[in-house]
């Protein structure tokens, strides 16, 4: 017997919330910043999958509305920290 659709988008959520905490101890470890900002970059991103599995799961769609705009704020918040490194010299 296979399980309903809604149970294999939730468990999928579940593994990428476990993937996010991997990665948030990268982001807060380091050990460079260029390592910090791709781990945040990264949960940036494993949030926006996280809120579009909730959405086909619990059939809300505005869960999608939210994770674009989500997605839209991480690549402004990349782009804001890299040009903040490279003017501060942090990059080699």
């Amino acid at each position: 017997m296979t399980p309903p659709i809604p149970d294999v988008f939730l468990t999928a959520a579940a593994a990428f919330v476990v993937l996010a905490l991997v990665v948030f101890y990268r982001a807060v470890v380091g050990p460079t910043t260029h390592d910090r900002l791709l781990a945040v970059n990264v949960l940036g991103t494993n949030t926006v999958v996280i809120l579009a599995l909730l959405a086909v799961a619990l059939e809300q769609r505005w869960f999608l509305d939210v994770a674009l705009i989500y997605a839209l704020l991480n690549f402004l918040m990349s782009v804001a920290i890299s040009k903040f490194t490279v003017e501060r010299g942090g990059v080699l």
